[in-house]
């Protein structure tokens, strides 16, 4: 058995190439096992109500697959016949189901507890499981064409760290080593900048006199978060895609900001949708208030040309299965290309269907909980390669983006049918969570699926056990909202996503217009680039998403670019991008865990004792941020140019040393 992935694996095939996986499709080992259920049960478990309760707390959730990943190795050495990484990719995928199930319902739920419409817990969880639910099957139709039909033409930076993380734990060797150091490396590089606040990770550029006259005058903002792990994902993303990405941020931030802010500089009335006026709005409100919204329509727009690019392999896909239904044709029967029957897949879709309409029947009329239904299953199928195709290029799901539209959608049609005040807001958001948490799946399970495709596991079994994961992080996710709400309430618990839910919500059952312009805007954006041949969502994303987390995707795209195209051999080339792909991977997941350690050192409190740069002071029994030292003001930025700039010499020198060792 190959020790590495295949040369191609990150390559697009050339015509009648195949990729073969890891365990190629002739070899059966060891998959769906006790040992690999139980494990991914437990620690689905244990995720998915820690990464509720932390989440909520300090307004952040971390990424539970890579963590997940990294715990299914380490788990191996504890039995005496190791696990074979077709039982880690089991695990992991069962596993991951707490993070993205997590991130759903925290934008959305605890927003009806913040408007004091009390859900029952069994709301939350029929919430939480039916969304998750209907993230699987309507992605499952969709496996083939992004995980095999789009190899190596999409990125899948978070896929690749997983996957590059299990594949190292069965080779071991060297490049063990090489992903061991930079998960290190980049761990502690990023702990120290973020919890620490040794050096500023978030460089702005406000320290010198120059870009203080930019953002403050011609409201130009620059930012870039300098962490190991947003530029290991960078390089992954690769320099064409991140170029893309960073096109759609300078547009934003460079051109719609600053001509906004210049228009409004003698406006002295609020222009909608702001709530001040635009002539004392700072770069970054503006970039709030308008610029995001632009993007906001450019990603919807993104959306429905994908759905219409695809409507051949959509319908094809379930044509596929009502064949199965009536006439017992059966599909492909590689083992690596084996789903779930479709005609399985269209019976859970109807009685997802059902029961959705039992739920929300239970809340309202008839008529308007078939409505509500056939928003959910509409905004759900529309936005699914939204999310699927944003995950496989930046490694990061729009989901709030997506749900702010859904939510502004149903509230509209809602009040149109007479439904408004507290019953309204509570038809909404239970809308908008089960559209959210799809969607969160939809996009996890793709990044899931690739794992498989990469390894070579049965996509049927990833599939299948999926379900056990979302069951199970339904219900704990549900109890940890459940029990903050019992015992601390809402007024000390940050949950930054869902008090911008509540707002919005409460503003469109009172009837406010909405920017449609804005979103108007984005939308001929989002088609100029299809016109032009760029990604469109790529695009989107770039003007979506703070700019302080593109630019470091250009700068790890950018040394990938450089280590290919400077090697004179191909071959040599080749063997620095693949040691830089595991620096880049070690990076990722070295972030990932040190960012639940920081998590946690901000949940017990623990960094008011190691936070240099930023003390924290007790308020109101809260420890808080207080004023920033006078040396972190004004040597905090310098420095993290200094370590950034460091930290990309070493990606660039180490990856170059795979000539040496080739």
């Amino acid at each position: 058995m190959a020790q590495t992935l295949p040369d191609n694996a990150y390559k697009e095939l050339k015509p009648g190439e195949k990729y073969i996986p890891f365990i190629p499709a002739e070899r059966v080992i060891e998959e769906v096992t006790v040992r690999s259920l139980f494990a991914g049960m437990l620690l689905c478990i244990i995720f998915s109500f820690a990464a509720a309760y932390l989440g909520l707390r300090v307004g952040q959730v971390f990424e539970a697959a890579i963590p997940i990943s990294i715990l299914a190795v380490g788990m191996s050495g504890l039995f005496r016949r190791k696990n074979t990484i077709l039982e880690n990719v089991i695990i992991q995928s069962i596993g991951a189901a707490s993070g993205v199930v997590v991130a759903g319902a925290i934008f959305t739920i605890p927003a009806l507890f913040i408007l004091q419409l009390t859900p029952h817990l069994y709301q939350i969880f029929l919430v939480a499981l039916l969304g998750g639910c209907l993230g699987i099957v309507l992605l499952i139709p969709l496996r083939r064409y992004f995980v095999a039909e789009l190899h190596g033409k999409l990125p899948y930076p978070e896929a690749t760290a997983t996957t590059e993380v299990l594949i190292t734990g069965e080779a071991g060797g060297e490049q063990a080593k090489v992903l061991v150091t930079a998960m290190g490396i980049g761990g502690i590089f990023d702990l120290l900048a973020t919890s620490f606040n040794l050096w500023k990770d978030n460089i702005t550029l406000q320290t010198f006199e120059f870009g203080r006259v930019l953002t403050e005058k011609a409201k130009m903002m620059f930012r870039l978060d300098g962490l190991a792990s947003i530029i290991g994902l960078g390089y992954i993303v690769g320099f064409r895609y991140s170029s893309i990405i960073c096109a759609g941020s300078f547009l934003s931030c460079l051109i719609i900001v600053p001509i906004i802010g210049y228009i409004g500089s003698h406006v002295s009335m609020p222009v909608y949708p702001g709530t001040v006026p635009l002539s004392v709005m700072s770069a970054t409100d503006i970039f709030s208030v308008y610029a995001r919204k632009i993007g906001i329509g450019a990603m919807a727009c993104a959306g429905f040309i994908g759905i219409i690019k695809n409507m051949k392999i959509i319908i094809a896909s379930f044509s596929l299965g009502f064949r199965e239904i009536f006439k017992g044709a059966h599909g492909e029967n590689i083992r690596t290309d084996r789903d779930i029957r479709m005609s399985t897949v269209i019976m859970v879709i109807g009685i997802t269907g059902l029961c959705l309409l039992v739920f929300f029947k239970s809340l309202t009329t008839f008529s308007i909980a078939l409505v509500g239904i056939l928003m959910a299953f509409i905004l759900s199928f529309l936005f699914t390669t939204v999310a699927a195709n944003a995950t496989a290029i930046v490694g990061t799901n729009p989901v709030s983006g997506m749900t702010l539209v859904t939510l502004i959608l149903s509230s509209l049609v809602l009040v149109k049918l007479g439904l408004r005040g507290p019953a309204g807001m509570f038809s909404s958001l239970l809308i908008g969570g089960v559209v959210c948490t799809a969607l969160s799946v939809a996009g996890g399970f793709v990044t899931d699926l690739k794992i498989g495709y990469w390894c070579g596991s049965t996509p049927r079994n990833q599939e299948r056990f999926k379900f056990i994961g979302i069951i199970l992080a339904a219900f704990f996710v549900g109890l940890a909202i459940f029990l903050i709400n019992r015992t601390e309430g809402w007024v000390k618990i940050p949950a930054p996503q869902a008090n911008l839910m509540a707002t919005i919500i409460k503003s469109m059952m009172s009837e406010e217009p909405v920017p449609w312009i804005l979103y108007g805007v984005g939308a001929f954006i989002a088609v100029t680039m299809e016109l032009i041949k760029l990604p469109p969502l790529a695009f989107a994303l770039g003007m979506y998403l703070p700019m302080e987390l593109n630019t470091p995707l250009l700068l790890g795209g950018y040394i990938a670019h450089r280590l290919e195209k400077g090697a004179r051999d191909p071959k040599v080339g080749a063997a620095r991008i693949t040691r830089g792909t595991l620096i880049a991977s070690g990076f990722i997941a070295g972030g990932a865990l040190m960012g639940i350690v920081g998590i946690v050192l901000r949940f017990f409190g623990i960094n008011r004792f190691i936070s240099f740069g930023i003390p924290q002071i007790l308020q109101d029994g809260k420890w808080i941020d207080g004023e920033p030292t006078h040396w972190y003001t004004s040597l905090g930025e310098p420095i993290g140019i200094i370590m950034c700039a460091l930290l990309v010499a070493y990606i660039y020198w180490d990856s170059r040393r795979a000539e040496v060792t080739e």
